[in-house]
Parts: C-alpha cells; structure tokens; sequence
C-alpha cells in the first residue's frame, strides 16, 4: 500500500468487536484493510475467507476506531481486502465491500 502512496496508521488495531488489519490514508481517503492468506483455490476463496460475519465484524471494529481518532472521522472511508500467498500479494481487492450492507 505504501508503495501505491497509502500512509499505514494502524496494524493490527483492536477493539471489543475485532481486530482492524491495517488503516490506511491517502488524501482525504480512510481504508480499512482486511489480510487474508489464500489457499489453493486462489482469489475465488476470499467470499468464503471474508464472510458477512467478518465484514460486519470489520465495519463494527472501524467505528470503534473512528471515534479513538476523532481526525479521520470526515474522511471518505472504504473497505478493502489484500489477499496474500506464498508470502507475496495475490491481489487488492480496492472497496471490497460497502459499510451497510
């Protein structure tokens, strides 16, 4: 992300509904990011890796977050997925999913 000019904030940030992967800035953009490691099926098996449970679990998690850092709370928010393999990105999945759903 870093290299693509995201600023990393937060890595493994927690609160009482989950754990945040990694919150990241660019501009006035705020992505939450959730790593996943893929298995043999490849990028097919994030649905199944990134649930509806764990979405939810996510944008719950990033509110907690939100109000800790009362100066990201104006910023446009997104919800992205970084599946990994092997040790090296796989693929970024960008606005991997919305905040209501």
């Amino acid at each position: 992300m870093e290299a693509a000019g995201w600023t990393v904030v937060a890595r493994n940030w927690r609160a009482v509904p989950g754990e945040l992967d990694i919150v990241a800035r660019k501009g006035e953009e705020l992505a939450f990011v959730e790593v996943k490691s893929v298995d043999a099926y490849g990028p097919e098996s994030a649905e199944r890796l990134v649930d509806a449970r764990k979405r939810r679990r996510v944008v719950e998690t990033s509110q907690f977050f939100l109000a800790a850092n009362r100066e990201y709370k104006r910023m446009s928010l997104r919800y992205d997925v970084i599946l990994i393999r092997a040790g090296r990105l796989e693929r970024w999945l960008e606005r991997a999913f919305p905040e209501r759903a």
